[in-house]
């Protein structure tokens, strides 16, 4: 379509697009949507070739968080049946960041359930891990929730390169999925972490109730807080949480969403996570043709994702090359 064709030259030439040209591309129809991806790929490949990166978490420290995130599966405010234990030892850290390592991971992070980390103890534990994960040759990331910069500062010296922290869904639409803190500490929390010297990685989910329009609003907030890499998430309904009975996103509808991203942030890391299995069942493979260059590698915080092998071999396939 030339439109498309338009507003992807546009996007290549670092030309920022508008929000009601991000709009205009959201709402392509499934006939359209091979068109929107192809372009999407070609964004893709001008900035960042043909290498994928690969990211790992470990969810250091599950469930009993006292926030009321409608989809999420630690809230203590729901019933669901997940692990839930206290913080990992800084020798479990670096023993699951080694895996990753040797299954192709280039970024490991390490991952706490809670608004974020009240106890000294605990920072100084993670700390530990971060000292202990220098010997192993990956990037090292936290998320930890919401943290005083003086914290990201002491992480920062232990050796903590990105900071991870989602706005989850547009200011416009927070207030439906969470109410027990407010939009501004999360972008407080992004703006901490830059000023204390860390690279950020910020995104969001897609699929709880929220408009085609506050799509493209979170997209433009992410755009102006400019983070390094964007993780973008899909629901996958848990049973006890209040989204369980949401309907999964169409997989045309979830490629769409990437490639406005990609439109919309050119030369960013575009990051695809949770929920991708499910989602976009035997379409999974066309997230980097819609403009993704990196993904989750092995299992999300409660949920199982693909094998590291099958993952490796799906970009093999597509002629990709995976980051080192």
């Amino acid at each position: 379509m030339p439109k498309i064709k338009e507003l992807q030259n546009k996007s290549i030439e670092r030309k920022d697009l508008s929000v009601d040209e991000a709009n205009w591309l959201i709402g392509r129809t499934d006939d359209e949507t091979l068109d929107l991806i192809a372009a999407a790929n070609e964004i893709r490949r001008h900035f960042k070739g043909n290498k994928i990166k690969l990211c790992s978490i470990v969810n250091a420290k599950s469930g009993r968080c006292p926030e009321n995130c409608s989809f999420c599966a630690q809230s203590a405010r729901h019933k669901t049946e997940i692990d839930i234990y206290p913080l990992m030892s800084a020798d479990e850290m670096h023993k699951k960041a080694d895996k990753a390592q040797k299954e192709g991971a280039t970024c490991f992070s390490i991952v706490t359930s809670g608004k974020g980390i009240k106890l000294e103890k605990e920072i100084d534990e993670i700390c530990r891990a971060l000292s202990r994960i220098k010997d192993i040759k990956i990037n090292r990331c936290a998320s930890l929730g919401i943290l005083s910069k003086d914290q990201l500062k002491k992480l920062k010296a232990a050796g903590l390169k990105k900071f991870h922290h989602n706005l989850e869904t547009s200011k416009s639409h927070f207030g439906k999925i969470c109410t027990t803190h407010k939009y501004e500490d999360r972008i407080a929390t992004i703006k901490a972490a830059k000023e204390a010297g860390l690279s950020v990685c910020s995104g969001g989910i897609f699929g709880l109730g929220e408009s085609l329009e506050q799509r493209v609003e979170l997209a433009f907030m992410i755009k102006e807080l400019d983070p390094d890499s964007i993780p973008i998430n899909f629901l996958n309904p848990i049973k006890g949480t209040k989204l369980e009975k949401n309907p999964l996103l169409k997989p045309f509808e979830a490629l769409r969403i990437i490639a406005m991203f990609r439109f919309v942030m050119p030369d960013k890391d575009i990051v695809i996570c949770g929920g991708r299995e499910v989602t976009l069942r035997s379409l999974q493979p066309l997230m980097f043709i819609a403009g993704a260059n990196m993904t989750l590698l092995g299992n999300y915080l409660t949920t199982a994702g693909n094998r590291p092998e099958d993952d490796l071999k799906m970009i093999a396939d597509l002629g990709l090359e995976v980051s080192k």
